[in-house]
C-alpha cells in the first residue's frame, strides 16, 4: 500500500510511494512550477514520487499534476486504443495514456458500446457496464483485453470472452487484502467473543467467565476457495500459528506449496477442521455448498467464517446446526439477502458475530493508499488535505491499468480471470519455460506431413518438484501447435477451447526427477502420435514425432529431435538435415549457405554412433530460398531436410 510521509523542511516536499510498474520515466509539470517525477529504485512493486517547489518559486497554489505529454517520437497511430466505459482514477488514466490512445466514454447505451468496441483493443469497466456476447461479436476480433476495475466479474460473459480469445483481468489487490483482513478480524473476534463482551460491557455488565474464548494456535482451519482472498487468509492464519488446509479444485499447486498449505478434498476439509473460512464465488456449483448434509459431517464445535457470498451457506441449515451444537459459533459478513431483515434469525443469534458486508470497506481499499499525515501542520495553509489528496493514486485504477497495459504487450497477467492463473511468486521463473513450451509445439507440428491430422499430443514434463501446475505451459503448447496449421488466433485464454473445438487432445505426464533443483523444470518433451512425418528422423523409437527442450541460462533450447540429441537455441529459423555421419558435412552445408548469403547463427550435430546416421540442426537468420535448400539436399550423404520457422 502507499504511504505518505511529511517531513519538517523549510521547503516542503511530498513523497508518495505506491504501486506502479513502468520501465520508462514519467515526468509531468505542475502549474506552480513543481516538478513531478518517479523512480524505480525500490522494489519492483513500488515507486517513489517526489514533488517539491522549484528553486525561487513562492507559489502556494494547490499541487495539481498536469496531464502527461506524449513523447515526441511516439506515434498515436501505433498505440493500441483503450475504451474506458466507466470512471477511473486519474492515476490509472495517466498510465494508460502513456501507452495507449484512451477514449473515455461513460454511460454508454448497449448499442453505443457495441459500436465503440469495434475500434478498441481493450475495454475497461467497473460493475455497471454489461459486457455480453454481443459485445465480443461486435468487436470483430479486435478486442483483446477486458479490464474489470474491481474484483467481481459478474457483468462480464467469461465464456464468450474465452471463445473470442479475449483476456479478462481484474484488480483484486486492494479489495483482496481488505477482505482477507476482515476474514481474520472476524476469526479472532469470534474466537474471543469480542462482540459479545463489548455489548455486555456497554449494557453495564462485567461478564468475564461468560465470554471465555478459544485459542487459535495449533487449530486446524479449512479455507474453502483458495483464490486471491483465500490464499491471503491462509498466509495470515499460518502467521497465527494455525494449521491450514484448503480445498479448491482449481487452486494452483505451486501457490499452495509456496504458502505451505495442504490441498485436500472437500469431504476431508469439512470433516477435520476446527474452523472453516469461506472464500468461493457464488455459482450454481457453490450455491448452498454448506447445507444440512455438509454440517452433519463436520466436527462438533466447528466455527464458520463467511466473507465471500451469502448464498454459499444454507442459512436455515446453519441456524439449526448452531442450535444443535454442531456449529459452536459463526461469523458472517455476507447474507443471502442484503441487507437482511430485522428479524433475521442468524443476525439475532447470540452465537453469531455479524458485520454489514464490510469485506472491502477500508479507506485503503476504496482510496487506494494509506496515509500518514500526522504532521499536516508543517505544510503551508494553502496546501490542504484535499490538494495532497490529488497525489493519492487510486490503487484499483493503477492496478487495472497495469494489467491492461501488460496484457496488450503480450505479457502474462497474474490477475487473469479466464486464463491459467500463475501466482506472482512463480510467474517470473516460468516465463522462459512458457516460451519453450510454445516453440516446441510450433516446431513439432511443422514436422507433420501436410500439417494436418494432429489429434493426440503427449507432453512430458521432467521436474524435481513433486507438484507442478502445468496449465499455462499446456496452453502455450496448444497455441504453438494450432496456430501454424489453422487460420485462427490462439492465446492462453482460448487455447483449451480451441483445442476442444478442433478435436485436439493434449495428454500430460509428469516425470519426477529425484534430487533438488532451483529450476521448476528440467525438460519438456512434445510427442505427436499417429501422423506421417515430413522428416523421418524426427520419429522416436515408438514411431511418434518427438522434440525435447530445456531452458539454459534463461534461453529455450532444443535438445532432442526423435532419438538424436542436439543443442541449439530455439530462435529464428532452423534447418534440420538427416545425413550420414562423415567428415566435411558441416563445411559443405555451411559453404552453400554462405554462398547464398544466409547467415548461420548456430549449428549442432546429433548422432547415434560415429559414421552412422546423424541429424544436423542449423540456425539461420534469414529464410533460405527454395534453390538454397535444394542445393543442400543435393549434397551427397544428405538424406532429407526440412526448414522450420519458429
Amino acid at each position: 500500500m502507499a504511504s505518505l510521509k511529511i517531513h519538517s523542511l523549510k521547503t516542503p516536499s511530498l513523497s508518495l510511494s505506491s504501486k506502479w510498474n513502468l520501465r520508462s520515466s514519467f515526468p509531468g509539470t505542475f502549474p506552480n512550477n513543481i516538478r513531478f517525477s518517479r523512480s524505480q529504485q525500490q522494489s519492483h512493486r513500488f515507486f517513489v514520487v517526489t514533488a517539491a517547489p522549484a528553486p525561487g518559486s513562492s507559489s502556494k497554489k494547490p499541487i495539481v499534476p498536469a496531464a502527461p505529454t506524449s513523447s515526441p517520437s511516439s506515434s498515436s497511430s501505433k498505440k493500441p486504443t483503450v475504451l474506458v466505459a466507466e470512471k477511473l482514477g486519474e492515476a490509472g488514466l495517466a498510465l494508460l495514456r502513456h501507452h495507449a490512445n484512451v477514449d473515455c466514454c461513460y454511460n454508454l447505451s448497449p448499442e453505443e458500446l457495441r459500436i465503440k468496441v469495434a475500434h478498441c483493443d481493450a475495454l475497461i469497466v467497473r460493475s455497471a457496464t454489461k459486457v455480453n456476447r454481443t459485445v465480443f461479436e461486435s468487436s470483430g476480433g479486435r478486442l483483446k483485453v477486458i479490464g474489470r476495475a474491481g474484483v467481481g466479474i459478474d457483468n462480464v460473459d467469461l465464456a464468450a470472452a474465452t471463445e473470442h480469445g479475449c483476456l479478462v483481468v481484474n484488480a483484486p489487490t486492494a479489495n483482496t487484502i481488505a477482505a482477507a483482513e476482515h476474514g481474520i478480524a472476524l476469526l479472532t473476534a469470534m474466537a474471543r467473543n469480542v462482540a459479545q463482551a463489548d455489548a455486555s460491557m456497554k449494557s453495564g455488565k462485567w461478564q468475564r467467565s461468560k465470554n471465555v474464548g478459544v485459542s487459535l494456535v495449533g487449530k486446524r482451519i479449512a479455507v474453502l476457495g483458495f483464490g486471491k482472498v483465500g490464499s491471503e487468509v491462509a498466509r495470515r492464519a499460518k502467521g497465527l500459528g494455525m494449521h491450514v488446509i484448503a480445498h479448491d479444485p482449481y487452486a494452483p499447486a505451486d501457490l499452495a506449496h509456496v504458502i505451505g498449505v495442504e490441498l485436500v478434498g472437500l469431504k476431508e476439509a469439512i470433516a477435520t477442521a476446527d474452523f472453516i473460512s469461506l472464500h468461493m464465488p457464488l455459482t450454481p456449483a457453490t450455491s448452498k455448498m454448506l447445507n444440512a448434509e455438509a454440517f452433519s459431517k463436520m466436527k462438533k464445535g466447528v466455527r464458520i467464517i463467511n466473507v465471500a457470498r451469502g448464498g454459499v451457506i444454507d442459512e436455515d441449515a446453519l441456524w439449526r446446526a448452531l442450535n444443535g451444537g454442531i456449529v459452536a459459533q459463526a461469523a458472517l459478513d455476507v447474507f443471502s439477502e442484503e441487507p437482511p431483515s430485522k428479524d433475521n434469525k442468524l443476525v439475532q443469534h447470540e452465537k453469531v458475530t455479524v458485520t454489514p458486508h464490510l469485506g472491502a470497506s477500508t479507506m485503503e481499499a476504496q482510496v487506494g493508499c494509506s496515509i500518514d499525515i500526522s504532521t499536516f501542520s508543517l505544510f503551508p495553509d494553502k496546501v490542504t488535505k484535499r490538494s495532497i489528496g490529488m497525489f493519492l493514486q487510486e490503487e484499483v485504477a493503477i492496478e487495472i491499468a497495469e494489467a491492461v497495459v501488460g496484457a496488450l504487450k503480450g505479457e502474462l497477467a497474474a490477475t487473469a480471470v479466464n486464463a491459467p492463473m500463475v501466482p506472482a511468486e512463480v510467474l517470473n521463473e516460468l516465463k522462459p519455460y512458457v516460451k519453450l513450451a510454445e516453440k516446441l509445439g510450433r516446431l513439432a507440428v511443422q514436422l507433420v506431413s501436410g500439417g494436418r491430422g494432429v489429434k493426440t499430443v503427449k507432453v512430458s514434463y521432467t521436474s524435481s518438484r513433486a507438484e507442478l501446475d502445468t496449465r499455462l505451459l499446456r496452453a502455450m503448447i496448444t497455441k504453438g501447435i494450432i496456430e501454424p496449421i489453422c487460420n485462427v488466433y490462439v492465446n492462453l485464454v482460448n487455447a483449451d477451447y480451441t483445442a476442444k473445438q478442433r478435436g485436439l487432445r493434449i495428454m500430460e505426464e509428469r516425470i519426477y526427477l529425484d534430487g533438488s533443483s532451483e529450476s521448476p523444470l528440467e525438460s519438456i518433451e512434445v510427442q505427436i502420435a499417429n501422423v506421417e512425418s515430413k522428416f523421418a528422423s524426427a520419429k522416436s523409437s515408438v514411431g511418434e514425432i518427438s522434440v525435447k527442450g530445456r531452458v539454459k541460462d534463461g534461453i529455450p533450447r532444443l535438445t532432442k529431435v526423435g532419438s538424436f540429441g542436439v543443442d541449439v537455441s530455439l530462435e529464428g529459423s532452423i534447418i534440420l538435415c538427416s545425413q550420414v555421419d562423415q567428415p566435411g558435412m558441416i563445411g559443405k552445408v555451411g559453404s552453400i549457405l554462405g554462398e547464398e548469403n544466409v547467415n548461420v547463427s548456430f549449428m549442432s550435430v546429433g548422432r547415434i554412433a560415429p559414421r552412422m546416421h546423424a541429424v544436423m540442426a542449423i540456425g539461420v537468420d534469414e529464410q533460405p530460398r527454395k534453390e538454397s535448400l535444394k542445393r543442400i539436399g543435393e549434397v551427397p550423404a544428405i538424406e532429407e531436410l526440412v526448414f522450420l520457422k519458429l
